[in-house]
């Protein structure tokens, strides 16, 4: 399988196979929550940079200014300018449309199906839709391979009030946003993946931070939906599905019946509340919303058709919607 640069920092394993268990992790004391210094120390052992988010993103999206608008909104860390992708000609008589990737920096996958969404389908749908896309929300993560802020925050659970005092990746994206001035939006598509590093890295991280017990999840094999328990959108979301499912697999259920420990509603969907948890899926409450999820490290899968496979799940949403 392309390693594609997402996984050489922690896999050490079988990508094919189960994640080993996690006993401990390097920073902290367990049953302690971290204090700054032992945040600090995550910094400094997290913030190598692993691949390039010029040469990656900034290049391509900027070779993208012929056909959209291109825009900065913002800058972060004296270094990272945050780039926004429109299709021209925005009429207030079409629907908005919203997609996100790279909200967590290392999910590769959510930022290159969102460059290879730019790239092949946009165009198609820019006479029936106005169309906004933030390719990499967060890209000290994806230079980092980290899940985190800098700040050990979670920029996908820091969304709305959240965001005004904790994650300066979400407030840059939240204001831009709100600078548009766009009173409904129709659909919101943020792009994500699980990988392996969730059970050996991120989540033995999160627990040490919170001075909590590590427990390993089990990572669902194949592409899932989150979809907002305030607003389902059920047909909306069995569109996706099956448009997806012509790319790639779709993840089963456990033995329980559930994805990530919440109830399969139908087919590969799940469903949470966005705004309580503050995720970046629920930040404008559009009438149609999802987060999308695959799993690169399947031994059935491999890099590019995880991108492939967002590019299905953007295109079936916006032909089902297309359709209504």
């Amino acid at each position: 399988m392309e390693d594609d640069g997402r996984l050489s920092r922690t896999i050490t394993f079988d990508a094919a196979g189960p994640p080993p268990p996690v006993l401990s992790y390097p920073i902290g004391t367990p049953g302690t929550p971290w204090s700054d210094e032992e945040k600090a120390l995550w910094r400094q052992r997290a913030e190598v940079a692993h691949r390039s988010y010029e040469a990656d993103v900034v290049t391509r999206v900027r070779s993208l200014s012929d056909d959209f608008e291109v825009s900065q909104y913002g800058e972060l860390y004296g270094k990272y300018p945050l780039l926004a992708v429109k299709t021209k000609g925005w009429d207030t008589s079409k629907p908005y449309v919203l997609v996100t990737g790279g909200v967590h920096g290392y999910e590769t996958s959510g930022i290159k199906g969102a460059l290879m969404f730019l790239e092949t389908r946009a165009r198609d749908y820019a006479d029936m839709f106005n169309i906004l896309v933030l390719p990499c929300v967060s890209p000290w993560g994806y230079e980092s391979i980290q899940r985190w802020t800098p700040h050990t925050v979670d920029p996908n659970r820091a969304w709305g009030p959240l965001a005004a005092v904790s994650c300066d990746e979400a407030k840059a994206a939240m204001a831009l946003l709100e600078s548009l001035g766009v009173a409904a939006w129709k659909c919101h598509l943020d792009l994500h993946e699980t990988t392996n590093t969730d059970a050996t890295e991120f989540t033995p991280a999160r627990c040490a931070r919170d001075g909590i017990p590590f427990e390993a999840d089990l990572i669902p094999d194949g592409f899932y939906l989150v979809s907002n328990s305030d607003a389902p959108a059920t047909e909306w979301s069995a569109a996706i599905i099956a448009a997806v499912r012509k790319v790639t697999h779709i993840a089963p259920p456990d033995e329980d019946g559930n994805i990530c420990d919440e109830p399969v509603t139908q087919e590969g969907v799940v469903q949470i509340p966005f705004a309580k948890v503050g995720i970046c899926a629920g930040v404008v409450s559009a009438e149609f919303a999802t987060t999308t999820e695959v799993y690169p490290d399947s031994a059935k899968t491999d890099a590019e058709e995880c991108n492939r496979a967002q590019v299905a799940a953007i295109s079936g949403a916006l032909d089902h919607i297309a359709a209504l």
